[in-house]
């Protein structure tokens, strides 16, 4: 037959609440660092474009007080420091932006040397105006570099692994730098002051300090954000999840309220019959014993539901004779077959299964029922075999069939396949039981069905255990 759909988890994802677990550390931290890199790579543009612009303004303070190479080499630096930073960008844009933190870690970890490169030159920068250019130049010059420190500080800070390289480099630099120039020298005709060079060491611990602090608000800010947006998803869900149960209390108020008027106005119209003809109560009390039954019937079946859904069902396990409990079955559901015309087989494979037998012979019950209600000619078939993954029973029959489309939706609340002969007289739950008791006694449900040929459904009799039984119809509530 075509047409195949596996339940396994059938009933779970039915009735459980669709609300989602709050969000632990553990699956924050990842995306917050992929966010704080994704930051930085964003906000690079500007300071490498900053750093560049910079530099012309660095070499005009120093031109015609040193040798034009040793600027030139210098300039020679700043350019490739920049188009490798630019290069870098690229790379990053194209095969790095999406993927997740540890991808971009292990990226920016393996080109770390291209801000080293930039800290670099800016910090041999000393070299080309300490002590050569004039007292006006050199106070400009040091201003410029202190801008090209600082200004990388925001983005860089947000990967602080980054931040103290490059801190580390540049003022590591500038002080190597400074003391070669004084060696140079001989300590003579300096025209400041040895307290002067403690300038540069508080900046190098001002801004490690202060890019802690912005790390920090960052990663704060990116935190909350991630909370936030499990938030919002979480009232999304939740708002879905009212609005459907709204909808489905008006389908059931609908659905119960039609099923129910047909029965109650058959035994209306008999009562008023046998008060206007009493002498007929031999034709009419079956009649009206028919009508009972339906709507206790359909009471039965919404009781089912409501004690499943509330988690008030009570389940008890044992071990079960299977080829007792399907001859039980047929003594109860060959009559009915025969008196429809229908021919009714059982095949018995013996074995026994740790279940339910209430709540097994109520699910194998639904299926008989619906087998031999849908089928006009033929017969059902009731059948136990021995697979590798344990004992399984089918009910085959030569019905009316489902199309694939409406597979899955056969076992929702009150669901009808429109335009089927037969399903406009049923309550449209057996089979939404079936769901229920499948998820809670684990035991999964297969359905294959061909339109106009006849289905089979399949219900895999593993062990069950009963407290984590319990536990799934319990935590079928929440």
């Amino acid at each position: 037959m075509r047409g195949n759909t596996s339940f396994g988890g059938l009933g779970n994802s039915s009735f459980a609440s669709l609300a989602p677990a709050p969000a632990s550390a553990d699956e924050a931290e990842p995306w917050v660092r992929g966010e704080l890199i994704r930051s930085l790579m964003r906000a690079s543009r500007g300071s490498y474009i900053f750093s560049a612009a910079l530099m012309p303004a660095m070499a005009a303070l120093s031109w015609g007080y040193l040798p034009a190479w040793q600027l030139g080499v210098w300039l020679l630096l700043g350019v490739v420091s920049t188009l490798g930073r630019m290069w870098f960008e690229r790379v990053y844009t194209r095969r790095y932006a999406g993927r997740d933190a540890g991808a971009q870690e292990r990226f920016i970890h393996r080109y770390r040397y291209l801000w080293s490169a930039s800290a670099l030159t800016w910090g041999l920068s000393i070299l080309i105006y300490f002590e050569r250019a004039p007292l006006v130049n050199q106070f400009m010059s040091w201003l410029i570099v202190a801008g090209a420190a600082t200004f990388p500080l925001n983005s860089l800070a947000l990967h602080p692994p980054l931040l103290k390289r490059y801190v580390n480099t540049l003022f590591g630099t500038m002080v190597v730098s400074v003391l070669l120039r004084i060696v140079e020298l001989n300590f003579a005709q300096l025209h400041f002051n040895y307290g002067f060079l403690l300038l540069p060491l508080f900046h190098w611990w001002l801004l490690l300090r202060a890019g802690r602090r912005i790390h920090e608000t960052a990663r704060n800010s990116f935190e909350l954000l991630f909370h936030n947006h499990i938030l919002i998803n979480s009232l999304t869900q939740q708002r879905q999840a009212a609005v459907s149960a709204v909808a489905m209390k008006n389908r059931f108020l609908a659905s119960a309220a039609h099923d129910m008027r047909q029965p109650v106005l058959a035994l209306s119209l008999y009562a008023d019959w046998l008060r206007n003809e009493p002498e007929l109560v031999q034709e009419i009390a079956p009649k009206i014993v028919r009508a009972t039954h339906a709507v206790n019937a359909l009471f039965d079946s919404l009781f089912d539901l409501a004690r499943i859904d509330s988690g008030q069902v009570r389940l008890h396990i044992e071990r079960v004779d299977l080829g007792q409990l399907l001859h039980d079955l047929e003594l109860q559901y060959r009559p009915v077959a025969e008196a429809k015309g229908l021919r009714f087989k059982v095949r018995v494979t013996p074995g026994t299964v740790l279940t339910d037998p209430i709540r097994v012979r109520r699910m194998l019950g639904n299926l008989l029922s619906n087998a031999i209600k849908y089928t006009a000619e033929g017969g059902v078939l009731l059948t136990s075999r021995q697979t590798r993954d344990g004992l399984r029973v089918e009910v085959w029959d030569t019905g009316i069939g489902i199309a694939r489309e409406h597979l899955r939706d056969v076992f929702l609340e009150f669901y009808k396949v429109a335009d089927h002969a037969g399903t406009s007289d049923g309550f449209g739950l057996g089979l939404a039981i079936v769901a229920r008791l499948s998820h809670a006694l684990g035991h999964p449900v297969s359905v294959r069905s061909r339109l106009g040929k006849g289905s089979v459904f399949r219900v895999a009799l593993h062990d069950a255990d009963e407290a984590q039984a319990q536990t799934r119809i319990s935590g079928a509530v929440g």
